[in-house]
């Protein structure tokens, strides 16, 4: 009997009972509004950001309604402004390049290497032809690109770098946690990631003028002294009367319903890696499949996986993805000449101009994506691989690759 897959791919473990009784806590209350609280009291949103900063390795966090309102803040308060070209990879998801645009800035994409991460020799060559003066950089699907190199770059070429840690939160590049290394970092607590309050996010600094801007955009109302990852308020006089309220707080609600999640990141992180260990190692050796090289440096995440069928046709690729989901395996490729569903790429963003990037583009035919969730047993992780490989290598030993 040929085997088949029943489980979900969009279904994530349930909110912790503990996490739900905090929600249930702060709506008895009726203060759902981060600067609503009783005397005394600092606030869900408040211990959140103290709590995050802490775990993140960072000085100050602040809390927003989501990881793409976090990258807008924080592109604004790096000095981001309309036209400004703001460097970027050519393999990330639509809020990066978006969060570029809000402000009426330019993305200008970068290659990607077959490992998945942003291309420093194209980098290189970029930041030595024009004074660019932003990076934001995705660590896309939670691959971290050699971060050493990558600032040494950056910082040779006066590049200020933002990093995208929507997939990278809980991971490290050389012991350094990510979002250490750039300027400011993003992260986002939508369904999907590793910490879950529908939407949401964060953005840490360690720069004291950056967070003080961050806070008053965000929208703080003049009431900054209420947060406890925040500089003093003697930073905060340089500029609350000439940076604009851009509203993108995050609630009381959102706050209580992450506070116990974030406690068990690490456990949750040690997951999502057994799963993704266990279906990379019975996806080794399938002929024509490659998987990623993970570098030793890299402490990573694996809350999805990604394989590469390099220079298979577009009729093969989707006949794997058409045989996989005949099984109930939900594959995604971010190869395809239109949008479908996150898959998008450089060139379906239309409100910015680009420039073919032919290796990116070769690349980018070749990336299958899964996702992980925690409510797959290891079990179904061995089933996944089985499927995977079988349909592959269906597909390879009809030589219908070319």
């Amino acid at each position: 009997m040929t085997e088949r897959f029943t489980g979900s791919f969009t279904q994530q473990e349930p909110i912790p009972d503990d996490a739900i009784d905090a929600a249930v806590a702060v709506m008895r209350t009726g203060r759902l509004h981060r600067y609503n609280v009783a005397d005394g009291e600092a606030g869900e949103v408040a211990l959140l950001e103290q709590e995050f900063a802490a775990a993140m390795g960072a000085k100050y966090a602040l809390a927003t309604a989501s990881g793409g309102a976090a990258m807008a803040t924080a592109l604004r308060a790096c000095g981001v402004g309309p036209g400004d070209q703001v460097l970027t990879n050519a393999f990330t998801l639509a809020p990066v390049p978006g969060a570029i645009a809000s402000l009426g800035a330019v993305p200008v994409y970068v290659e990607v290497t077959e490992g998945l991460v942003i291309d420093l020799d194209h980098l290189s060559a970029l930041a030595e032809t024009v004074a660019y003066k932003t990076l934001l950089l995705s660590h896309m699907r939670g691959h971290i690109a050699d971060m050493d190199a990558l600032m040494a770059i950056c910082d040779g070429a006066g590049i200020t770098v933002i990093e995208d840690c929507a997939h990278t939160m809980g991971g490290a590049w050389d012991g350094v946690m990510s979002g250490q290394h750039g300027a400011v970092a993003c992260y986002s607590t939508q369904t999907y990631k590793h910490l879950n309050s529908g939407e949401g996010g964060f953005l840490t600094t360690n720069d004291p003028d950056i967070m003080a801007r961050a806070v008053i955009l965000s929208g703080s109302y003049m009431l900054y002294d209420r947060h406890l990852a925040a500089p003093g308020p003697e930073v905060f006089e340089k500029v609350k009367y000439v940076t604009p309220n851009v509203s993108s707080r995050m609630d009381h609600l959102r706050a209580a319903i992450l506070r116990p999640q974030l406690r068990k990141l690490a456990q949750q992180c040690a997951r999502w890696n057994e799963r993704y260990d266990r279906v990379e190692a019975g996806l080794r050796g399938t002929p024509g499949l490659t998987l990623i090289d993970r570098p030793k440096k890299e402490t990573y995440v694996g809350s999805s996986i990604q394989f590469l069928l390099l220079d298979w046709s577009e009729k093969a690729v989707s006949e794997v993805l058409r045989r996989c989901a005949s099984r109930g395996v939900e594959l995604k490729w971010f190869g395809g000449a239109e949008p479908v569903g996150f898959t998008s790429r450089y060139d379906s963003w239309r409100y910015a101009p680009v420039e073919k990037l032919h290796k990116t583009d070769r690349v980018l035919k070749s990336i299958v994506d899964m996702r992980l969730p925690l409510t797959f047993s290891l079990e179904d992780c061995d089933l996944l691989a089985r499927i995977i490989r079988s349909e592959v290598g269906a597909v390879w030993q009809a030589g219908q690759t070319a």
